[in-house]
């Protein structure tokens, strides 16, 4: 019990019937990992209808069938050219993302996939920390120094909507071998 306890960085699951801006202000001022799920009962006569979305729904939603979702170890992020030659390349981090609290642990490595014209995954670097950004529910990820490395292009492939509009998760041994983004998300 005392490892459990004392062993692990306490978290919190908030389950309520709406998420509101109030509540992520709230949530920007907790030191522990919180995870938000909105769930609606309705009712009609003896009938009840549940609404909620399923925990870590946003992290395996669109894996491919061949990853497992233990594995995802990468968060790729959206990358503009200023933002990413600034902060990516210069100062070897990259900020105000919003990341799933059942995550923060697992990652190891964040990669930039750099929008038009561009249009590809092109580096990755090891995770050196991350932190709550500012007093937001986002966070900031700091990378090991000199470990920000360039890979082989990983382009858009075949299949339409994969370009990452917001951060989405894989597996570094995945993104080393993959050729185009469709090796990397099923999009459903």
């Amino acid at each position: 019990m005392d490892k459990v306890i004392f062993d692990n960085k306490p978290a919190a699951i908030i389950v309520i019937d709406e998420a509101t801006d109030e509540l992520y202000n709230v949530m920007a001022q907790l030191t522990m990992s919180t995870e938000v799920i909105e769930a609606q009962t309705y009712v009609c006569g003896d009938k009840k209808l549940h609404r909620f979305s399923p925990f870590k729904d946003e992290v395996i939603t669109d894996l491919s069938p061949d990853i497992d979702a233990d594995e995802l170890d990468t968060i790729v992020v959206p990358a503009r050219e200023d933002g990413f030659n600034e902060e990516f390349l210069k100062n070897n981090r990259w900020f105000a993302i919003r990341i799933s609290s059942a995550m923060i642990d697992k990652i190891k490595y964040i990669a930039a996939y750099q929008v038009a014209p561009v249009s590809g995954i092109t580096h990755i670097a090891e995770v050196d920390r991350i932190e709550k950004y500012k007093d937001t529910n986002k966070y900031i990820v700091f990378f090991k120094n000199e470990t920000t490395k360039k890979i082989s292009k990983i382009s858009l492939g075949k299949k339409k909507g994969m370009a990452p509009q917001a951060p989405r998760y894989s597996s570094h041994e995945t993104i080393l071998t993959a050729k185009t983004l469709d090796d990397l998300w099923d999009k459903l």
